[in-house]
């Protein structure tokens, strides 16, 4: 995940919407630890409250994470150094440890404005069961999402 070539053509815009996925440093299970995505989660929520992101949904997988947002202030790069280091100052106080949580780089696209939101938050929350590691949507604990699963599963969303 970290190839120079994830950077060509990347640049950012307030109002985007990103599905944004980055990866732990060799690939280690961090987030099989309960306290590991419970830090995920307070980092994400820091971010919407400080008013840098609007988060749709989120999946904390046992060795990356998927996050699915709206940029609201700086810029994407800015966002997931925030993100990124934030989490690993957390992570490393509560593993007791110090050194890098996260590979470097991630991997982001832009979500176009005719596609809905629901759509993607759906595809996002259904990682754990692509993995094997749940069977319905909800039943993984390692996520979080704005809209219930009714909601999301509505062929009627709208778009952004």
């Amino acid at each position: 995940m970290s190839s120079p070539r994830l950077h060509l053509g990347r640049h950012s815009s307030l109002g985007n919407v990103y599905a944004v996925t980055t990866i732990c440093r060799h690939r280690a299970p961090l987030f099989l630890d309960p306290a590991n995505p419970a830090i995920i989660r307070e980092v994400i929520a820091s971010h919407d409250v400080r008013g840098f992101t609007s988060t749709f949904a989120w999946v904390a997988m046992p060795d990356h994470l998927h996050w699915l947002f709206q940029l609201q202030q700086g810029s994407l790069a800015q966002c997931m150094q925030s993100m990124k280091g934030g989490s690993s100052l957390q992570i490393n106080r509560q593993r007791g440890r110090g050194g890098a949580i996260w590979q470097p780089g991630y991997h982001d696209h832009a979500v176009r404005a005719d596609v809905s939101l629901h759509k993607h938050a759906r595809y996002i929350l259904a990682n754990p069961i692509r993995a094997g590691l749940a069977t319905t949507l909800g039943e993984y604990p390692h996520t979080g999402c704005r809209w219930t699963r009714e909601e999301i599963d509505d062929p009627q969303a709208p778009v952004m």
